[in-house]
């Protein structure tokens, strides 16, 4: 019971193929949009997430530590 030999994984990729073997082509190509939309996506994400980073950064008063401390006395 270790680990599987090539001569195991040969034999199990045979089987996958003779079960599934009609439906692989439309298996993969619907794997390889699926991966192609999650790139474009998180190619997407980060275009329009350093805007509003960039944004809200401008948008906050810089405080110094010195006037910080000072109001909390």
């Amino acid at each position: 019971m270790g680990a599987f030999s090539t001569t195991h994984m040969i034999i199990l990729l045979i089987i996958i193929l003779l079960l599934f073997g009609h439906r692989l082509p439309s298996m993969m190509r619907s794997l390889g949009r699926g991966v192609t939309e999650f790139k474009k996506g998180l190619e997407g994400g980060e275009d329009e997430e350093e805007p509003k980073l960039k944004k809200e950064k401008q948008d906050k008063p810089a405080e110094k530590p010195a006037e910080k401390s000072a109001a909390e006395n």
